[in-house]
């Protein structure tokens, strides 16, 4: 029984699917400069498929500025 490969091979193409989507949406096209933008490109990749399904996922970070 290969059940381990299957999976791997469905994750393999639940990722690329997910990121032909955000290259779709331009997300690796800019520089991902602050976490909102790179978590969101994440996201996306990891939404895979359902982004096709109206999934939209968008991520707000604000990372904490040091203390002056």
């Amino acid at each position: 029984m290969r059940t381990g490969g299957i999976g791997g091979v469905i994750i393999l193409i639940w990722l690329i699917i997910g990121a032909v989507a955000a290259g779709q949406r331009g997300y690796f096209n800019s520089s991902n400069d602050n976490c909102a933008k790179a978590g969101t490109t994440v996201v996306t990749v990891l939404a895979g498929p359902l982004n096709y399904l109206g999934v939209n996922p968008k991520v707000n970070c604000k990372v904490p500025q040091p203390s002056q």
